[in-house]
């Protein structure tokens, strides 16, 4: 399976979009609702449509980027959102994106890449993070599929993918994840040394 460009565009435009729940999940809305440094450079990458963004940009969050391998979505983040910043919305491939950030967030770009690319994801966000900074977000606990997104997985897998680049990552269970994914999500922080 492509796992590119066109296959995600088909599925915006077939409207196979089962990842999106409609708004901020509850996780990422209440970690944004109590971050005060609004001057923090946040990267939401693989956001689709990019309801965490638009919250963070409407708390006033100055500096709000989304990367995803297609535009499709963002049309849809620009009705909701018209003053969110053009230039922000950056499309492309997340793995050879140079910028550095405070924050990146991860909602559901982790489970649409091949399990085979989660080394090189690991990777990538340590690249892009500045030191000090930290990785943050909701990844499946619960191993989902194997043969298309999304790809789940467990904590003790993600201990053995992550600790070797990030030492002080630390795993907890969602309290506060949407129903149909109740007990079926970990948070992650991952601190950048």
């Amino acid at each position: 399976m492509q796992l590119d460009r066109n296959f995600w565009e088909e599925r915006y435009q077939a409207g196979d979009t089962g990842w999106d729940v409609g708004g901020p999940s509850a996780p990422l809305k209440a970690y944004l609702d109590q971050l005060e440094d609004r001057d923090l450079r946040l990267l939401f990458p693989g956001a689709g449509r990019a309801y965490e963004a638009e919250h963070a940009h409407r708390l006033g969050f100055r500096n709000v980027f989304v990367i995803d391998l297609t535009d499709a979505p963002y049309k849809d983040l620009l009705t909701r959102c018209p003053d969110f910043p053009k230039e922000h919305l950056l499309v492309g491939d997340l793995f050879l994106h140079d910028g550095k950030y405070d924050r990146i967030i991860e909602q559901t770009c982790f489970c649409a890449l091949d399990p085979v690319l989660r080394p090189d994801y690991v990777r990538a966000m340590h690249r892009m993070l500045r030191p000090g900074g930290k990785l943050v977000g909701v990844l499946f606990d619960d191993p989902l599929n194997t043969d298309r997104p999304p790809f789940g997985g467990s904590q003790v897998e993600y201990e053995a993918l992550f600790r070797p680049v990030f030492p002080r990552v630390r795993f907890t269970a969602c309290h506060n994840s949407i129903a149909p994914r109740s007990g079926r999500e970990l948070w992650i922080e991952a601190p950048r040394d």
